[in-house]
């Protein structure tokens, strides 16, 4: 989907993971950290990675100057950081905003647990991070909702159902 409207895919959660077990990072251990704590690692090392991989793609391929960043910014530092860093050189068109209740994200991240191997797939993770998303993440939310930059999917439907309100938003934002 997202390569018929030219964007590319960078998620902030697996750049750090990969971070994290990349021989001799320096960021291993204290993204590792963070992780299972439930809590947002520090803004200078996500944008780092999210500016590097940027960089990397627009430097195999110039015409691959649209992305579509999974799960950033999280919090007020995380916006601040960007703003500072990327301010004049990227903008953001819309944020897509997957909407679920908590039950459901918990039960289906409890099922993706069983085969994921990631850390943070445990309830206790969870519950941890659903309060850092409502103290934290849902400002931000809210701030780019005033700005009439949010897109709204309710998640808590079937994938099919989900897909489908995703390919209108980009067939109108494209």
């Amino acid at each position: 989907l997202l390569q018929k409207y030219g964007y590319t895919h960078l998620s902030a959660g697996d750049l750090l993971r990969d971070e994290r077990k990349r021989p001799g990072s320096q960021y291993g251990e204290l993204i590792e950290n963070y992780i299972k704590e439930g809590e947002i690692v520090p803004v200078e090392i996500t944008i780092s990675l999210l500016k590097r991989a940027m960089d990397q793609t627009m430097a195999a391929n110039s015409q691959k100057n649209k992305f579509l960043i999974d799960g950033f910014p999280r919090n007020e530092d995380n916006l601040q950081g960007w703003t500072k860093t990327m301010d004049g050189k990227a903008d953001v068109s819309f944020v897509l905003f997957f909407d679920c209740d908590n039950e459901i994200c918990i039960g289906r991240c409890l099922e993706r647990g069983k085969s994921s191997g990631r850390s943070d797939d445990n309830r206790e993770s969870l519950e941890k991070r659903i309060q850092t998303y409502l103290q934290s993440t849902k400002p931000i939310i809210d701030l780019y909702e005033r700005m009439g930059k949010v897109r709204k999917v309710d998640a808590s439907k079937s994938v099919d159902e989900v897909f489908e309100k995703v390919v209108q938003i980009f067939d109108k934002e494209g």
